[in-house]
């Protein structure tokens, strides 16, 4: 192994990732969703383990999955949060209803601010046959009550009516007539 130093960089550092740099999360988004987060519990058996990754750094993350909807190992590369961090947050918030709680309060704001007219809006559903769809009009079959692949009885084998032969073993070539071209040369 060589023992000579090595040359400190001449090259300045690059700028940042101008793409991942526009999906911080705003103060102002911060400050609301902060409070809806969980508290934190530390359960490592003796108190410690590896410091938790800032849930601000990890909603950065998890919102840029959301904008962009790359997958969660993406995240790797972009310097905002480890994807496999990110995706265990991300599942630790919907299983306490932070995003349930995020939506509504953004839609109180709304209200607030713009004015929601509930009046005149309405849900739509339906629990019942479409009425155009009607009965059906053709006769039913007389055969068996058999469905498609079905099992046979034992006794009886299926009859394939596709294959030249019946579904008997035969192949097609002894049924039209056709020499083996081994044995029979012209």
């Amino acid at each position: 192994m060589s023992t000579e130093p090595k040359p400190k960089r001449t090259r300045a550092r690059t700028r940042n990732n101008q793409t991942t740099t526009g999906f911080h999360i705003s103060d102002a988004l911060w400050a609301v969703f902060h409070p809806l987060l969980p508290e934190h519990q530390n359960t490592h058996r003796f108190g410690g383990g590896r410091p938790r990754v800032p849930d601000r750094q990890c909603a950065d993350g998890i919102f840029y999955v959301l904008r962009t909807g790359c997958q969660w190992k993406a995240l790797d590369q972009t310097n905002l949060c480890a994807g496999s961090t990110a995706h265990d947050r991300f599942q630790e918030w919907v299983a306490a209803g932070v995003f349930l709680k995020l939506w509504q309060t953004g839609v109180e704001r709304f209200d607030d601010l713009q004015g929601i007219d509930w009046d005149w809006l309405s849900m739509d559903g339906a629990m019942t046959k479409a009425p155009l769809a009607g009965e059906k009009k053709r006769p039913q079959p007389d055969g068996s009550r058999q469905k498609r692949r079905q099992t046979q009885p034992v006794d009886r084998r299926a009859w394939r009516a596709h294959r030249a032969g019946g579904g008997r073993g035969q192949s097609p070539r002894h049924e039209t007539g056709a020499r083996d071209h081994r044995k029979y040369r012209d």
